[in-house]
């Protein structure tokens, strides 16, 4: 009887990868591909070779078509992978990725199936990446209901027709959830309705990184977005704002200066001294068991927590209905954010043309927040093409 092929990676701690294991998923793979008439994904294959031949673990499955393709080709289909994934109980990957590829309703339907852990096998993945694959309000919708029965910890949706009608479906699954903390919604229509749903979801949920580059939020959705998080994090805090104040040209040497504030202007960030105690954000407050014994971080619980909100290139200016009051208002909302949340560490505010007002306050804020140093962590700002006011900031 011929014996499994085995190697094992170096390094401490890592187990032997099986991989006649990794052969056989490719052939079953290859095979399914050939009754589907689907295209034999490039990625698919040949991260499996690359793995057969290396011996390392095949973590991140990417399913996604050839560079380019001549017109009548077979499309890349996804239900040739979740057969394969199913048939082989391949219980190792962590990352499921679909890039490029079409996905109907049932394919949706088929891939919410094996996320949810309501079976005798349980799939774990805690990644999951949709990208540019046209997926409907439907399938959105789909995925939110699987999202509280799965493991993942991190949704990307970005280049899809989501909108706000999409936003609706995909909150009634994340309302109260305590294991996704990261969800990226980048180019997906989304307007200033959606920018009151999500500021619910971040209030109610564990989410943490919320990245919508490329959308219309406006100075109405930014507004409603921030209000939930940038008033508890001012409920939270006990320090007074320092009473003494700074020239504006002093500050604005100080924070390109030692701030360990980044901005694309001020160039690469230096390190920020550590406080005594770091910001936790479980519920025990900061309480930790005695060194030696191990324990599993628990899952952050539901509540009004963000940590790195990227709102590049969302229409936020004085341009529209609100006028100068909106932009104001969400700048001052911002800045509260800044100055009081320990968890924040980036921001991305590009190409979004905020003027001379509420750039001032927003460094004002970055100035506080560096002479309280705050946090642990350095609070990472990119702005630089969002403003154009007559101190380069």
């Amino acid at each position: 009887m011929k014996m499994p092929q085995k190697t094992k990676k170096k390094g401490k701690g890592d187990k032997a990868v099986d991989i006649s294991a990794l052969k056989t998923f490719l052939k079953r793979y290859e095979n399914y591909c050939a009754e589907s008439q689907s295209f034999v994904s490039p990625t698919i294959t040949h991260s499996l070779k690359k793995r057969i031949q290396d011996g390392s673990r095949y973590l991140r499955i990417i399913l996604s078509g050839p560079e380019s393709s001549s017109q009548g080709s077979s499309p890349v289909l996804l239900r040739p992978l979740l057969m394969t994934i199913r048939d082989e109980r391949y219980m190792l990957a962590t990352d499921l990725c679909l890039w490029g590829v079409p996905l109907s309703n049932q394919d949706v339907a088929s891939l919410a199936i094996l996320l949810e852990l309501r079976g005798r096998t349980s799939y774990p993945f805690i990644k999951l990446e949709v990208i540019d694959c046209g997926i409907d309000v439907w399938s959105v919708e789909r995925l939110g209901k699987a999202v509280q029965f799965s493991q993942l910890t991190s949704i990307t949706l970005d280049h899809n027709e989501v909108r706000d009608e999409g936003i609706q479906g995909l909150i009634q699954g994340l309302e109260g959830n305590t294991k996704l903390v990261s969800l990226s919604l980048c180019y997906c229509n989304l307007g200033p309705p959606s920018g009151t749903l999500l500021g619910n979801l971040l209030a109610q949920s564990a989410i943490s990184e919320l990245y919508l580059t490329g959308n219309y939020l406006q100075c109405s959705g930014a507004v409603d977005l921030i209000t939930a998080v940038a008033e508890y994090a001012q409920e939270q805090t006990t320090e007074k704002p320092p009473e003494e104040t700074i020239s504006l040209g002093h500050q604005i040497l100080e924070a390109h200066g030692q701030s360990g504030i980044h901005t694309m202007i001020s160039g690469q960030p230096t390190a920020v001294e550590r406080p005594a105690t770091s910001p936790d954000r479980r519920s025990d407050k900061g309480k930790r068991k005695k060194r030696g014994r191990k324990r599993k971080d628990k899952a952050a619980p539901p509540g009004p927590w963000v940590s790195k909100l990227h709102l590049d290139n969302n229409d936020i200016d004085a341009r529209g209905k609100e006028g100068e009051t909106g932009l104001l208002e969400f700048s001052q909302l911002l800045s509260s954010l800044i100055r009081y949340s320990e968890e924040f560490s980036e921001l991305d505010l590009d190409d979004n043309p905020l003027g001379e007002l509420p750039a001032t306050d927003i460094l004002e804020a970055l100035i506080e927040r560096n002479q309280k140093k705050l946090s642990a962590e350095r609070l990472m700002v990119i702005i630089d093409k969002s403003v154009n006011t007559k101190h380069g900031f």
